[in-house]
């Protein structure tokens, strides 16, 4: 040791030095060892490590660019001037315990460049990573003699998203007599509980910022896809043009371009039938994805449609291709169409932009039962559109047929939502329409047509103000809400938002309603139910989906956190 003061190990747990001692030198040990203590010296000696390790082991070669270090350090500079003189090390290692940042010291115990077992065997840091919770190792636990005078605790730094392990956070002392807890553990799991926040506002920087490059290189409906290896954009032409071949090349482009510079064309395989151009997309100084403009070798100069398609068209999803295309075709006939679906999926909508141009006379069964004020103000030629037939009484149905019967030519279109019981005299009308019908496909069955219903639904911004978008976090919110109400509540969503809202830049997740925000249950709750509910997705949040941290928040075993939350799953 390179103290002279008296070992406080010699003191503190003696039994355990005179064990250590007997181990390293081949004699019988006591049967009160503990086995993950006499477990980790073994490792140690399994990997040839000296116990008497003095000089640093070879510094291996650390990342050019960490994002770890990169949000670690604002909260590590704050706290690194209180250790002062306490006699206290703060450590800082990535995913493969290489050190990279220290402050403070302890006497005599040395800082090693990797903490991996294979290099300085038993310690907290590799503890912690391996078991992917708080860890502590005091004293004579450790193999290294250096370390016989030191208790260390260490917390695992988790991903914002995926849960993975990006490093090890420690706090190293001298040894005391307290043992367990670690004085300063506390102090470890603030500390890391402060880097994972500035990790998650990392990354929701960071998808703001792909997603704000994807909009601008979209702009006229071009080809394009924005990629950073967990989050894809990919526009409506540029669907058409990606095949699996060319996904799979542009994700390891994504991959690459984080480590080098990948500006330029991608090199796609032979039959791609297009071209990628390839633009890193940067933040803080370093790249984070990419945007790849894609061109057709056959057309490389397609036509740019003049403006957006109205609402009622707005899609590109398979679901609503069908049923457009269904419609359409059908609607070239002047023979009566039947437009089903539940209510707001736009049913309406689609009939006008079906009829074109032509002026249409509406009736709305919902306000007038019996048609008594909509059909004698009908002109005859006209293209007529009933709303909500479901909503018919028996002398509307009675004054639809007669029209029918005197005016076979008559372009009618009528919209019906199912769910209440009919009548016998609306049931046959509906069974002679239903020939010629189109049932539209709920909202949550083609949520991936969420993205270009956004802009087609927000208002018209004032000139000079930049149109309404959106977090990738606030839109796979939007995708996961199962819309009871369909492309009309998301309308409303969307324009109460634009009316209301008072901040700048891309609507956050958390400016969604509360119901869209937190997700659906998986069934009718109680108001007890739904209050509970409310209070752990609320503390999942604040810590960043750790359920551990989440339940010793709320005052419950975690065991109970996973029961409650599988009860509403079911």
């Amino acid at each position: 040791m390179t103290t002279t003061d008296p070992s406080p190990a010699a003191t503190a747990r003696p039994w355990l030095t005179a064990a250590r001692e007997r181990f390293l030198s081949g004699r019988p040990l006591p049967p009160d060892v503990p086995e993950e203590v006499l477990a980790a010296w073994r490792r140690a000696r399994f990997f040839g490590v000296p116990h008497d390790l003095e000089e640093p082991v070879a510094r291996p070669p650390l990342p050019g660019e960490s994002i770890l270090l990169g949000a670690a350090r604002p909260v590590l500079d704050r706290i690194a001037p209180a250790l002062g003189g306490s006699g206290s090390l703060l450590v800082l290692t990535d995913e493969r315990l290489r050190v990279l940042w220290t402050a403070g010291s302890v006497p005599g115990s040395g800082v090693y460049p990797v903490l991996s077992e294979q290099d300085v065997g038993n310690n907290s840091a590799a503890l912690a990573l391996r078991a992917r919770s708080r860890s502590e190792v005091h004293g004579p636990e450790h193999f290294l003699d250096r370390w016989q005078d030191v208790s260390a605790v260490s917390v695992p730094v988790l991903g914002p998203e995926s849960g993975q392990v990006l490093g090890t956070l420690t706090v190293a002392s001298r040894l005391s007599a307290a043992g367990r807890p670690h004085p300063q553990a506390a102090l470890a799991e603030a500390t890391v509980a402060a880097v994972e926040t500035e990790l998650r506002a990392r990354a929701g920087r960071g998808e703001r910022v792909l997603l704000d490059a994807y909009l601008r290189a979209a702009r006229g409906h071009r080809a394009v896809a924005a990629l950073d290896g967990r989050n894809r954009l990919v526009s409506d032409a540029a669907q058409r043009l990606l095949t699996p071949e060319v996904l799979a090349v542009l994700e390891r482009t994504a991959a690459c371009a984080l480590d080098t510079d990948v500006t330029g064309f991608a090199e796609l395989p032979d039959g791609a039938g297009c071209t990628a151009r390839v633009t890193p997309v940067r933040l803080d100084g370093r790249t984070i994805g990419i945007v790849a403009a894609l061109e057709s070798l056959d057309d490389p100069a397609p036509p740019v449609p003049a403006s957006s398609p109205p609402v009622a068209l707005t899609g590109s999803s398979v679901p609503w291709r069908h049923t457009v295309g269904h419609a359409v075709e059908l609607a070239r006939s002047r023979e009566p169409l039947l437009l089903t679906g539940e209510r707001g999926t736009g049913k309406s909508a689609l009939a006008r932009e079906l009829v074109g141009p032509d002026p249409v006379q509406a009736a709305d069964a919902a306000r007038d039962p019996g048609l008594g004020q909509a059909l004698p103000a009908w002109q005859p030629g006209r293209p007529l559109l009933l709303r909500h037939a479901e909503r018919l009484a028996q002398p509307g149905v009675a004054a639809l047929n007669s029209l029918l019967d005197q005016h076979p030519d008559t372009r009618l279109l009528v919209t019906y939502t199912p769910g209440a019981p009919v009548g016998p005299c609306l049931q046959r009308l509906l069974d002679k329409l239903s020939a010629r019908s189109v049932t539209l496909p709920p909202l949550r069955e083609r949520t991936e047509d969420i993205r270009e219903l956004l802009p087609a639904l927000a208002p018209r911004t004032a000139p000079g103000q930049p149109p309404l978008t959106w977090t990738l976090d606030a839109l796979r919110a939007l995708q996961l809400y199962p819309w009871p109400g369909n492309v009309t509540e998301l309308a409303h969503v969307v324009r109460a938002l634009a009316e209301r809202r008072r901040a700048t830049g891309p609507v956050r997740r958390a400016e969604l309603p509360d119901a869209v925000r937190e997700g659906p249950a998986a069934r009718p709750l109680s108001p007890m139910e739904h209050a509970e509910r409310a209070a752990i997705l609320e503390a999942l949040r604040r810590h960043g989906g750790n359920k551990a941290r989440a339940a010793a928040a709320l005052g419950i075993g975690r065991a109970t956190l996973y029961r409650k939350l599988r009860g509403y799953r079911h």
